[in-house]
């Protein structure tokens, strides 16, 4: 490693640690020749994720972009930068364990909107409209109606006791919940 100081390439490992949930390694080094200290960082080199865009396109994954669409959705949220993070760090996480390497453009912003749904449905609704291209006011409209209506169906069950309905398994809770007064 070239000293950024004198140029000088010995240097000796002075502390090591792991970052960024392992996915990097913290190097504290220090030069034989000027005895002046440096950081460095090791990451594995991974394949590129390739992201297919609805128009055919493929372009590598740009975490930046990611993190933008996220800032602006969330602005003036009660969304705090360190749960954005935490949102771009988990769909990171999930794409990278793939096989194929590569993602749709629809499939990424629907991981957003599913993790923006259950944290804030102003920001999720922001997002979703530019990412579903909204074109009137009904479609904001309808939006807003399912989020409502999944949220009194969550208050519901709350207050209301469990009772098994036949013919319902726990995956149609949400379409049988409204039914149960019928």
């Amino acid at each position: 490693m070239r000293c950024p100081f004198c140029h000088h390439t010995d240097d000796r490992v002075v502390d090591s640690r792991s970052v960024r949930e392992g996915r990097a390694v913290r190097r504290r080094r220090e030069c034989l020749k000027c005895e002046r200290r440096f950081t460095t960082y090791e990451y594995i080199e991974e394949r590129p994720l390739q992201v297919l865009k609805r128009d055919g396109e493929r372009e590598p994954f740009d975490r930046r972009k990611l993190l933008t669409s996220l800032q602006i959705a969330t602005a003036k949220r009660p969304v705090t930068p360190a749960e954005i993070d935490r949102i771009v760090e988990e769909i990171e996480r999930e794409l990278d364990r793939r096989e194929s390497g590569e993602a749709g453009s629809k499939e990424i912003g629907e991981m957003v909107m599913d993790r923006l749904k259950r944290r804030d449905h102003i920001a999720y609704v922001r997002f979703a409209s530019v990412y579903r291209n909204f074109q009137d006011p009904e479609e904001f409209l309808l939006e807003f109606r399912d989020l409502r209506d999944k949220q009194t169906r969550r208050e519901y069950r709350k207050v209301q006791p469990e009772f098994e309905l036949p013919g319902l398994g726990a995956d149609d809770e949400d379409e049988g919940a409204g039914q149960a007064g019928n």
